[in-house]
């Protein structure tokens, strides 16, 4: 029987000190996973990782996600490896191709290969392969080697993606993979088919890759208040994922009045034309019951993990709080080992 986990994924954005509270009041809730999130212009998440990773001892730990694009493979390589060493062997490795780097000057040009040549490079980073690779993208001359001992040679890679190549690429090579922005169950059978792919051509069994969907996530006893923030914070995602989950059906019309109010500031604003159907898709909100049926939706479905991002409250402690004491309980996480097999 698979036992589904639960996480946290936590924005970038707080003060020393704030993240190892959080992690060790998730630790104590029986929380499974932390995740810190590697969104542009925030605090990069090996701070917040190598602080939680101190204050815990059984949660696993990694970013969702780093990308290749501005941050070299080498450099990913010895990010996990540092978040590894300091957590005993908890760390994971997230990969992801990146969003809104345009705003930066970064380009981002063919995906998959970069991705691929990514994990391939870091993992013989990690495995101490001095063999030299030659990609498309990226390289290594042999002999080229870290000059400092891992913990382990492979932490498991889960890779962010939506669309049929990066979840056949995940199918290839990965142990999980995110569909981030999404709390949609319809989701769920899409991404399976598009891991099988993938992982039928690498000789791979389809049930070795877990299917993680995580979104903004607000809780509180006053359901109305935690709907209302959610359509603030899920506005900035809402016009980046929308047009990615085909079984949405998102007016066209309504996109564009969100994304411009979104590029001109006013997310509250933008929040406020989300209709409640929608809200759902995008984001667990509301009382504990609903957000908990909503993630038992997402179990049913047969996802491996249901992963609870920021906010998750009014504010961050009582979210948290709220999330282990009232919303944990009422899941049934053996229930996606009572799904067939993909």
């Amino acid at each position: 029987m698979t036992v589904a986990e639960i996480g946290l994924g936590l924005q970038s954005d707080k003060r020393p000190g704030d993240y190892a509270r959080l992690a060790r009041r998730a630790e104590r809730h029986g929380f499974d996973v932390l995740s810190v999130f590697g969104d542009l212009m925030y605090q990069p998440p090996i701070f917040p990782l190598l602080e939680m990773a101190a204050a815990t001892e059984r949660v696993r730990l990694g970013a969702a996600c780093l990308n290749p694009y501005s941050l070299a493979p080498y450099e990913i390589a010895g990010q996990v490896a540092a978040l590894d060493l300091a957590s005993n062997g908890r760390a994971y490795l997230g990969l992801a191709r990146g969003t809104w780097l345009g705003a930066v000057g970064i380009a981002q040009p063919r995906p998959p290969t970069a991705l691929a040549e990514a994990v391939e490079v870091v993992y013989r980073l990690l495995g101490g392969d001095t063999d030299g690779f030659e990609g498309e993208v990226f390289r290594l001359e042999p002999g080229t080697r870290l000059r400092y001992a891992v913990h382990r040679p492979r932490p498991p890679l889960l890779l962010g993606a939506w669309g049929p190549k990066g979840a056949a690429l995940a199918g290839r090579v990965a142990e999980e993979i995110k569909v981030g922005g999404s709390a949609n169950p319809a989701m769920v059978p899409l991404i399976r088919e598009r891991v099988r792919a993938g992982a039928l051509e690498a000789g791979r069994d389809p049930g070795d890759v877990g299917i993680v969907l995580g979104a903004v996530t607000v809780v509180d006893t006053d359901g109305v208040a935690a709907r209302a923030r959610a359509r603030t914070e899920v506005a900035m995602y809402l016009a980046v994922v929308a047009e990615l989950d085909p079984t949405a059906h998102v007016p066209s019309d309504l996109l564009a009045r969100v994304k411009g109010l979104v590029d001109e500031g006013g997310h509250r604003a933008a929040g406020e034309l989300i209709p409640d159907d929608l809200l759902d898709l995008f984001a667990f909100s509301g009382t504990p019951d609903q957000v908990a049926a909503q993630a038992q939706a997402l179990l049913d479905a047969g996802v491996r993990r249901v992963e609870f991002g920021t906010p998750h409250g009014l504010d961050d402690d009582r979210g948290v709080d709220l999330l282990g004491s009232a919303v944990l309980p009422m899941l049934d996480r053996a229930a996606a080992g009572r799904r067939p097999g993909p």
